[in-house]
């Protein structure tokens, strides 16, 4: 079981990186990602949001809808709803993270703007889920590598806005400027973290 949580510990955060080696969750890693402070903002919800979601997914998952039900000799089995259900919590909890954030930290609320309710569509946040449940992990193990997949978004998220920050104060050539040098340094920070594939 230890040896296990160290496999997805690692796994997650570094060897299957989700921005950096799946791609998952770029909108908010190109897009927040310009200033530090709304960076570590951002990661600081989406650990929040990630945990919670494995967590209750993964119950749910377990519990509801990987169970088949016989109703009056129907035989029921409720995977189909997987995705919706997914969406709904990740939702709910995001509607969390904005009223926390609302009323303990305008500034960094608005600083975020859009890109909170984001969360809710973020493709980091449902594939952590769906991929627990796909899996078939167990609460604890998914619970794990939601935050472990968090992190390494986090991780990810930070190292970009920091290297994006010093690149406004370097003399990047006219045609590299804004976009382009983000994407070419973002790439540049892909290759560095596909150098742990084989790790784990």
């Amino acid at each position: 079981m230890a040896s296990n949580i160290l496999t997805i510990t690692i796994g997650a955060i570094l060897v299957n990186n989700f921005v950096l080696s799946k791609f998952l969750g770029i909108c908010p890693f190109l897009g927040v990602s310009k200033k530090l402070s709304t960076a570590l903002g951002m990661s600081g919800a989406v650990i929040f949001v990630m945990t919670l979601a494995s967590l209750v997914t993964s119950i749910i998952y377990k519990y509801i809808l990987s169970q088949t039900f016989i109703i009056n000799g129907t035989t029921i089995n409720l995977t189909f709803l997987t995705i919706l259900v997914f969406i709904v919590v990740i939702a709910a909890l995001v509607q969390l993270v904005e009223i926390i954030l609302q009323k303990f930290s305008p500034p960094l609320y608005q600083a975020l703007g859009i890109f909170l309710p984001l969360i809710t569509t973020n493709c980091a946040v449902l594939g952590a889920a769906a991929l627990n449940g796909q899996a078939g992990r167990g609460i604890i193990e998914s619970t794990v590598f939601g935050t472990c997949s968090a992190i390494g978004f986090a991780l990810a998220l930070v190292l970009f806005s920091s290297l994006r920050e010093k690149l406004d104060l370097a003399k990047v050539p006219v045609p590299l400027q804004g976009t382009a040098i983000g994407l070419i340094t973002a790439g540049i920070l892909a290759m560095v973290f596909m150098g742990f594939s084989g790790l784990v």
